[in-house]
């Protein structure tokens, strides 16, 4: 398969206290009084991975380790101080879901207005728009001004817009968990439905079991650093989440495994607990209720841990039988 995304030992530096930062006045003030001062702060460090046509990579990391600073630097709006960034192919961004509207515009003279940032035509909106606007739900609200939506309507606009379109890559910034319930399941299968059309992808999202569902690579970074880059998914993830508990960073793919491990063994050990509660629950439900009481406490407590067990149909009917 071709390369559709190669970073290869990218850094990427902000610079704070230089002249376009405070602007010349005070640049001439501080240069004067002999306190003028440039900062540098590297978001991040030697970062190197490979993603192939096809591929969905989840970024995790915790507030500020520089997942938001890279996406920008691939889809080409920051340039990195060191190492090289190749991309083949168009890119569709949804980096800031509420940046590129005019609150004072109605939605749907937004909706052309974020097509055409995005360097699709007229004609080509004119084709998708009705699409567009009833994936993100919001027929009803086109012809008001896009300050009186809801952040989480703003939110659906934007993805909807975005993945309505035919990128070659598509870019997700905590995308995916806009919107209520129905829409998140909805954003999900939409995001599936590009990916197995053979879209790369690159997913940044605090949602691990997101992550685990849609991403087959996997990028770890801490503070700028590159922890690891995996297509293990899983045991990347379980690494991740046990650092969370112990905020204990590995330093090799040893301490990786073992933290894995050690999440796993923690998972295992919350359900035992769990399970044995809920069968002490059951079993005084059992002793002191009438025959229909306890069928009723064991039916919600197979519901909750083993659904698969169940016929919901056959269990219905019971209800409807038993409780008039």
């Amino acid at each position: 398969m071709s390369k559709a995304i190669e970073c290869n030992d990218v850094s990427i530096r902000y610079i704070t206290g230089d002249l376009k930062a405070i602007g010349l006045k005070e640049y001439v003030m501080r240069k004067i009084t002999g306190n003028y001062k440039v900062k540098e702060f590297w978001a991040d460090k030697h970062v190197t991975f490979t993603l192939e046509n096809g591929d969905m990579m989840g970024i995790i990391g915790t507030n500020g380790a520089g997942k938001s600073t890279l996406l920008k630097a691939i889809s080409g709006i920051m340039e990195p101080k060191m190492g090289k960034i190749k991309v083949k192919g168009t890119i569709a961004a949804l980096l800031e879901l509420a940046s590129g509207f005019d609150g004072d515009m109605t939605v749907k003279e937004n909706a052309y207005l974020r097509g055409a940032m995005l360097g699709y035509t007229r004609a080509f909106m004119d084709e998708m728009y009705d699409e567009i606007i009833a994936f993100s739900e919001l027929e009803e609200f086109q012809d008001r001004p896009f300050r009186q939506l809801s952040s989480g309507m703003k939110s659906r606009l934007a993805f909807s817009i975005c993945c309505m379109v035919d990128p070659d890559i598509i870019i997700l910034d905590e995308v995916l968990s806009v919107g209520d319930g129905a829409f998140r399941k909805k954003s999900g299968d939409k995001m599936r439905e590009i990916l197995n059309s053979g879209v790369t992808g690159i997913l940044v999202s605090h949602s691990i079991d997101q992550v685990k569902e849609l991403c087959n690579k996997i990028l770890w970074l801490d503070h700028g650093e590159q922890i690891t880059f995996s297509a293990d998914v899983n045991k990347v993830c379980d690494a991740y989440s046990e650092f969370l508990i112990t905020k204990e960073l590995p330093a090799s793919d040893k301490d990786i495994d073992e933290l894995a491990l050690a999440y796993e063994k923690r998972m295992a050990e919350e359900k035992a607990k769990k399970d044995k509660k809920e069968t002490k629950k059951l079993e005084k439900i059992l002793a002191q209720g009438t025959k229909n009481t306890a069928i009723e406490a064991a039916l919600d407590i197979i519901e909750t841990n083993a659904p698969e067990m169940l016929d919901m149909h056959e269990v219905g009917e019971w209800r409807r039988r038993n409780n008039g």
